[in-house]
């Protein structure tokens, strides 16, 4: 039997970053492992009501031969007999986009394409929904993940699913065509079952923009430009507080690129919640990921002790 994922979900393609995405929210477990597909510049998809997971590497297969998105919706729909039990929404390199609602979905449900972009909703609360998803996406700044997230946020405070909330999912790829699409995926959350999805979703969010913006600061740090090293590091800091690894590791890269001075602070900080991390660093010369440096592996320890 087919799972029954009454949900709501976008698919949408940036047309200035040339990303992919797929964000979705339902009243039912584990609807990342199910709804949304992307490969990186090849295109997206989403496949819900009851749910015919194939949709989504199939779509991508016909995309990725050069099948528009509404080539690639109407080859799987003509195959299947159980389409007008489906919702499937596909958007293709080019930013054109096929949506599919069909007439034995339960209500209220309905999709809205625009530019790049569909939003498509089953089993809502109200038949508000979709239309309130489609005004967020396109009002919303920033980022493609932001505006995603905004377009849940926004079907949520419409009433959402009618029976609630559950788990959700965020995935997004870059615009590059690669043989090796998996080097390319920018996000990859999943909220299995919790009573707060979306706050859980938006907070992991911010998590991966803070270890984003630490990655960023190693790379100005081994370029030796300190002061926007310092801006991404502390960025990062804000974005997620309580997470000693963070620090860490930027306490690691400094001081193994000169600038142990600074350091010091970071790593007493860091040693001063955790002492396992004076071990961990310890550890760290013989796997090649710090100097073979005795004086300075010392004085980074003596942090332990003031």
């Amino acid at each position: 039997m087919e799972p029954i994922v009454h949900t709501y979900s976008i698919v949408a393609r940036d047309e200035t970053s040339g990303q992919f995405g797929v964000a979705v929210q339902s009243h039912w477990f584990s609807v990342g492992s199910l709804c949304p597909w992307v490969e990186a510049g090849v295109g997206a998809v989403a496949t819900q009501s009851s749910v015919k997971a194939s949709y989504g590497p199939k779509g991508l297969d016909l995309l990725r031969t050069g099948k528009s998105a509404q080539e690639a919706l109407a080859t799987l729909l003509a195959e299947d007999e159980g389409r007008e039990s489906r919702q499937v929404a596909m958007v293709d390199a080019h930013g054109n986009v096929a949506v599919h609602t069909g007439a034995h979905c339960i209500a209220k449900a309905g999709h809205i394409a625009g530019k790049g972009f569909s939003v498509q909703a089953n089993m809502m609360k109200n038949d508000s929904v979709w239309p309130a998803m489609a005004e967020a996406f396109q009002a919303s700044k920033g980022d493609l993940a932001e505006r995603m997230l905004n377009t849940l946020q926004a079907a949520q405070a419409e009433g959402g699913d009618i029976r609630g909330k559950q788990s959700a999912a965020m995935l997004v790829a870059d615009g590059t065509r690669s043989a090796e699409p998996y080097d390319h995926i920018l996000i990859d959350l999943r909220i299995d079952d919790h009573p707060e999805p979306l706050v859980e979703l938006e907070r992991l969010l911010h998590i991966q923009r803070a270890y984003e913006c630490m990655n960023k600061g190693d790379e100005f740090l081994v370029k030796n430009e300190m002061a926007e090293a310092m801006k991404q590091y502390s960025l990062g800091a804000r974005l997620a507080p309580s997470i000693d690894e963070l620090p860490f590791w930027q306490a690691v890269t400094m001081a193994a690129n000169g600038h142990l001075t600074e350091a010091l602070p970071i790593f007493h900080t860091v040693f001063s919640k955790n002492r396992d991390w004076a071990e961990a660093l310890k550890r760290l010369p013989a796997a090649g990921f710090f100097p073979e440096d005795a004086e300075m592996m010392n004085i980074i320890l003596r942090e332990l002790e003031e």
